[in-house]
This record gives C-alpha cells, sequence and structure tokens, in this order.
C-alpha cells in the first residue's frame, strides 16, 4: 500500500516570529529576517495578514492580503534593491 499526498503543500514557507523589530520567514531549512527598516509594509500589518504568505515558485514569496512579493535574493540582501515603495 502506498501513501500519496492530497492537496496543496503548505510546508514550503511560514511565518516563524513577528517582533518590534521584524519578521521571520522560515523557507524550507533557513529562516530568513526582514526587518522593518527595509521592509516597512510590514509594520502596521496584522498577525493574520503578515502570516498568509505562499511560495508561488521556488524562492518567491507573496503575501496576498497586503500585496507584497518578495524574492529570497530580495530578502537575503536588501542593500542591493535600495528603492523602497511609498506607505500610504
Amino acid at each position: 500500500m502506498s501513501s500519496s499526498v492530497h492537496g496543496k503543500n503548505t510546508s514550503g514557507v511560514e511565518v516563524t516570529n513577528i517582533s518590534a523589530h521584524g519578521v521571520w520567514l522560515l523557507t524550507h531549512d533557513r529562516e530568513l529576517f526582514m526587518s522593518y527598516e527595509d521592509f516597512p509594509w510590514f509594520q502596521e500589518q496584522t498577525v493574520k495578514s503578515i502570516v498568509n504568505v505562499e511560495e508561488r515558485a521556488p524562492g518567491h514569496y507573496y503575501w496576498p492580503d497586503i500585496d507584497v512579493d518578495l524574492s529570497r535574493e530580495i530578502i537575503e540582501h536588501p542593500e542591493r534593491f535600495p528603492l523602497h515603495a511609498k506607505i500610504a
């Protein structure tokens, strides 16, 4: 007898911590930190909106409730991407 997984794989990415300094994202076997200084879009959001994250393609993350999409490279090296969207 064999087992097969049914439904959508939800274990690829998850938010593991939200603090006064930023958000920690666990993706596969790595934890990534997004400071509010570099990623200000998350600072005033609800926990529900922040934890609702999808990995749409390997290394590409999307938060549908706040319409933010980021790559692993942007999260790991925000200094390479100095342009920030304005917060309304």
